[in-house]
């Protein structure tokens, strides 16, 4: 089999550290992508829904940090159509071991059924991908990821492409130039996500 040299550790922390991100094609080809227009939640500027608010106060779902970010990862890619091929599982797995990948994960019954993972570069968090096999679990991990990486003080929370779901907590899109500076931002930021 053909290995794709940019994802060699080093190689995916340098792409990642200028913002741009894997996706496997259906035929398993990855390429890495940087789009001039970004989607993020803004740090400084974000929305939690008041039904998400409601489900954290009632402890509804226990969260945890980091405690099985590789499940994390496969239970994203269990979906009829994923960018989630198993070259980037292996790929993500190498960098999980030099400490990038982190996780959300939310339990019921103490039984994973959502969360979320990406990858931190000091002052900046890429999210990758969410999942919930039960409603509303995955956005509870999205409103305590936000939560921790402000408590964290960082500078960036890339969450790259625009959909609904994101959307009601406050992303937006920006210009490259805007999300540059962001970026410059997060690598002055001495922080860690743990």
């Amino acid at each position: 089999m053909f290995f794709n040299e940019t994802l060699e550790p080093e190689n995916m922390i340098k792409l990642y550290s200028i913002g741009a991100f894997p996706m496997a094609d259906e035929d398993g080809t990855i390429e890495w992508y940087f789009p001039h227009v970004r989607a993020i939640i803004p740090l400084n500027d974000f929305n939690i829904p008041r039904s998400v608010k409601q489900l954290i106060k009632r402890k509804k779902f226990e969260v945890r940090f980091d405690c099985d970010p590789m499940q994390v990862i496969k239970n994203c890619a269990k979906r009829e159509k994923t960018w989630i091929s198993e070259e980037l599982i292996e790929a993500y797995e190498r960098i999980y071991k030099l400490g990038y990948i982190h996780s959300v994960e939310t339990y019921f019954l103490n039984k994973m059924v959502g969360g979320l993972y990406g990858v931190a570069i000091k002052g900046a968090f890429f999210g990758e991908s969410m999942f919930s096999f039960h409603d509303n679990a995955s956005k509870v991990a999205l409103a305590h990821l936000i939560y921790h990486l402000v408590e964290r003080n960082f500078k960036l929370l890339d969450v790259q492409i625009l959909n609904p779901h994101l959307e009601m907590f406050g992303a937006r899109e920006i210009s490259l130039e805007e999300f540059n500076e962001l970026l410059l931002k997060a690598h002055q930021t001495e922080t860690s996500f743990l």
